[in-house]
């Protein structure tokens, strides 16, 4: 930035922003020393800024709760989510001419580790022509451990942290007769059940979302740097960790296990949005291949077709493989007419793709602002934003499923701060779902705004 020829005949509004201009340089500058010295001190071997994780996407710019008597909504009860598995009922010796007041409930919750030794007794017969048939077993027992101990075993090691030794010695406290290596054998053998669970969870929601969630964040596996991806909604989750982010590895993730490459209409229309020259597409349509078992199978039909030997902007390899991954995620039924919501990373704008308004609103709220007319401006864009997002919500759910608020009596004046119990919001919503929960413009404006509104109480 030039400095101009003479300040004294500047106006003050040109100096004003010259002066904003030059705090605008001088915040990207900051941010741009803070990279680079992270870059030198990893090249030097250092360790660099600690890397401090938020504590949540939407609490940075949630609006806090306020008191109970401010709109905050009441605790419900706890027992009331309880399944009760028994019922007991205690008498007591009243005296004589007392009268019958029904009962007073108390709930209590136990826990009951026992072991539990089952013998299978199962029948063996000969038959006519000389050989024996025996009973199977009934299905979840596969070896000489249940699968109540097996689920035990994994839920203490992978989610208490509880070391190998620890678990044998805590089994063997309970009454089990295991060793060492049979607590392994658990641990890692016959793992297959859970892995086909997973993929049956994502093709049944992907066959059937109305909209899905994705990210991606950076993880290790197999000592390894890798990518774990999330794709999920309200009703499911799954996870996969691979080594790449890249949106082929996003459509193959899509594929929910299959491993098939298809050309087929929505293929065509992939690769014309993504600008395929016309004569690479005219190949593959007059082919009369059109479906491929595997990777290696489609590498070979584009070898055979002379794509691969094409040096083209875009590359027609590229293009035609995430075609070939999003026909056979549409050839499968997955995806029929699902949103994909994300943060507006690149490799997840396939398809009926939206923003998520939460990392819009956030990248709002981190803006640099340095004058009154600026901080304003962006108060104004993130109350739009929650307004937008509020006015959205009588359409995330179909019309029966909506909750409506009961007609509640007036209440005294010292109590109409507070919320009817029938007006409340959900509170297991996700993040990107609450769209009733409006952010305050401002503190002052919120607290003018309660002013007001005790004025015409």
């Amino acid at each position: 930035m030039l400095p101009p020829a003479d300040l004294d005949r500047l106006a003050h509004t040109e100096l004003k922003s010259l002066v904003v201009k030059q705090w605008e340089e001088l915040a990207e500058l900051r941010r741009l020393v803070a990279t680079l010295r992270d870059e030198i001190a990893r090249l030097k071997g250092g360790s660099g800024r600690p890397n401090i994780k938020p504590s949540g996407m939407d609490k940075a710019t949630e609006p806090k709760p306020g008191p109970r008597g401010e709109g905050r909504p009441k605790g419900g009860g706890k027992t009331a989510k309880l399944a009760i598995h028994e019922e007991q009922t205690i008498k007591v010796k009243a005296p004589r001419g007392s009268r019958f007041k029904g009962y007073t409930s108390f709930i209590v919750q136990d826990l009951m580790i026992r072991s539990h030794v089952v013998r299978f007794r199962c029948e063996r017969w000969l038959t006519p022509d000389g050989d024996t048939m025996t009973a199977p077993l009934p299905a979840g027992i596969h070896g000489h451990f249940g699968p109540e101990l097996r689920r035990f075993v994994l839920t203490q090691y992978h989610q208490g942290q509880v070391t190998v030794p620890r678990l044998v010695a805590l089994l063997r406290a309970l009454g089990i007769f295991i060793s060492k290596r049979q607590v392994v054998r658990l641990l890692i053998e016959g793992q297959n059940g859970f892995l086909d669970e997973a993929r049956d969870v994502l093709r049944a929601g992907l066959s059937s979302a109305a909209w899905i969630t994705v990210d991606d964040t950076g993880a290790r596996h197999k000592a390894a740097n890798g990518v774990c991806t999330h794709i999920g909604n309200a009703h499911f989750a799954w996870f996969g960790t691979t080594s790449s982010k890249c949106r082929g590895n996003f459509l193959e993730l899509l594929r929910a296990g299959h491993g098939d490459y298809v050309i087929n209409a929505d293929a065509l229309a992939y690769m014309r949005q993504r600008a395929l020259a016309e004569h690479v597409i005219a190949r593959l349509v007059e082919h009369p291949d059109q479906c491929f078992a595997d990777q290696a199978a489609w590498s070979a039909h584009l070898e055979r077709l002379g794509i691969a030997a094409l040096k083209v902007n875009p590359d027609p390899v590229l293009i035609a493989t995430e075609s070939a991954l999003w026909g056979s995620i549409k050839a499968h039924g997955f995806l029929p007419n699902t949103v994909i919501v994300s943060d507006d990373a690149g490799q997840f704008n396939v398809g009926r793709h939206g923003l998520c308004w939460v990392h819009a609103e956030r990248l709002v709220h981190k803006l640099d602002t340095f004058t009154d007319e600026q901080r304003v401006a962006q108060r104004r864009i993130r109350a739009l934003i929650w307004r937008l997002a509020g006015s959205l919500r009588p359409h995330l759910h179909p019309p029966h499923r909506l909750r409506h608020p009961r007609p509640v009596a007036r209440s005294p004046p010292r109590q109409q701060g507070r919320v009817a119990d029938g007006a409340r919001a959900a509170r297991n919503s996700a993040p990107h779902q609450r769209f009733g929960e409006r952010h305050p413009l401002s503190g002052d404006q919120a607290q003018d705004q309660r002013r007001h509104t005790q004025r015409y109480r």
